[in-house]
């Protein structure tokens, strides 16, 4: 499909916004239209709202998400935040367009990374947007860290304390792998049910703002759907695809995450490589 250029300027607005909020926000208004899509999808009303304004050019994760990750890592470098890791904070209240200005160029970044990559014959094969999120957020760690793409190892970090032990990694796997698999095969995959489990658990993380240790838990839920999905409707393949989407998150921060000083996201990394695992296999 070609390149919309008319949409660049939108992009751009699209990364400023994931800035201004912080992209842990921005992912959280991604979820919610999501979910939004999913209710006119089952209604009838096809998945359009969902292709391009859940996952479009202003609220797509590789976009807003991204640019709030970029502007976190610049504000840090700057010197005008605490570290380029806090992805709760709305860089807005510092009063600096150019951190705004970073987040819409990483939003113009990353509108052209997945056109490009969709376009490739990688792109059939793999979740573009997450793959996008991923790479974006290397190229940041490149331009704006100090650690290094694998961080600093003589320094201990961490993802998610309450979400990093392997047997909780696992249960959370399961059961929420097999309620994603399940919304999917209610909702059905072509009224929005192959993203129901992902718009939930991208809501949900507005309860983490709050203090409650709810999961992370996208990671989990996408990859159970497509596995669903991929395997006819067997919800103890999609339960399977959720645990080790689950493994493979944590895999990931301990790989990029833990011990650099800027976000590169766990979730991202692990649904682009369980989508092409998926499409290999079925």
């Amino acid at each position: 499909m070609p390149i919309d250029w008319s949409l660049l300027p939108i992009a751009f607005a699209g990364g400023a916004l994931g800035a201004a909020v912080g992209a842990s926000a921005a992912f959280i208004f991604t979820g919610l239209f999501v979910l939004i899509g999913v209710a006119i999808a089952a209604g009838g009303g096809g998945k359009e709202f969902i292709g391009t304004v859940a996952f479009g050019p202003l609220l797509g994760p590789h976009i807003s998400f991204a640019g709030g990750v970029a502007a976190a890592a610049f504000a840090a470098k700057a010197g005008h935040h605490s570290t380029g890791r806090d992805l709760g904070r709305g860089l807005a209240g510092l009063g600096r367009p150019d951190v705004l200005a970073v987040g819409g160029v990483f939003g113009v970044i990353g509108f052209l990374m997945q056109a490009a990559i969709a376009a490739t014959p990688v792109g059939p094969l793999t979740d573009s947007i997450a793959l996008t999120v991923f790479l974006s957020a290397v190229i940041v760690r490149l331009v704006f860290g100090k650690t290094g793409l694998l961080g600093d190892r003589t320094q201990p970090g961490e993802w998610l304390a309450f979400q990093r032990d392997w047997p909780q990694v696992i249960a959370l796997g399961a059961v929420l792998g097999l309620s994603s698999a399940f919304l999917a095969r209610v909702i059905g995959a072509d009224k929005g049910g192959d993203v129901a489990g992902f718009g939930l658990a991208a809501t949900g993380l507005l309860f983490l703002h709050t203090g409650t240790t709810v999961p992370v838990w996208h990671h989990i839920a996408l990859p159970a759907a497509i596995g669903f999905t991929a395997t006819g409707g067997n919800l103890y393949a999609g339960m399977a695809a959720g645990v080790a989407g689950a493994v493979l998150g944590e895999l990931y921060a301990r790989a990029f995450l833990n011990h650099g000083d800027t976000h590169i996201d766990p979730p991202a990394a692990a649904i682009a490589t369980m989508t092409v695992l998926l499409k290999l296999l079925f």
